[in-house]
């Protein structure tokens, strides 16, 4: 444990953003998993907004530094490979 007192204000403050990021990280995860399911099932119509979903949370993580802007980029990259492939 820290003696300084702004070393333990910065371990609150970045056990607050570890807890933010990982919900966001989660979030987009679950998303990928839904447009997954959507094109296992064929659900052409399901599949397009679920991507749009996961793609608009990928960006905004990119963009608040949760995941670095590259990492989204590529994900986004497979995920619009996955839906062409499957159109």
């Amino acid at each position: 444990m820290p003696n300084i007192k702004q070393q333990e204000k910065r371990m609150r403050q970045s056990e607050k953003r570890r807890i933010r990021n990982k919900s966001r990280k989660t979030e987009i995860k679950t998303y990928v998993k839904h447009f997954d399911a959507a094109l296992q099932r064929g659900d052409r119509e399901e599949s397009e907004a679920l991507l749009n979903k996961a793609i608009r949370a990928l960006d905004k993580a990119a963009s608040d530094g949760i995941i670095h802007k590259n990492n989204a980029a590529n994900r986004k990259s497979r995920l619009m490979h996955r839906y062409n492939r499957v159109s």
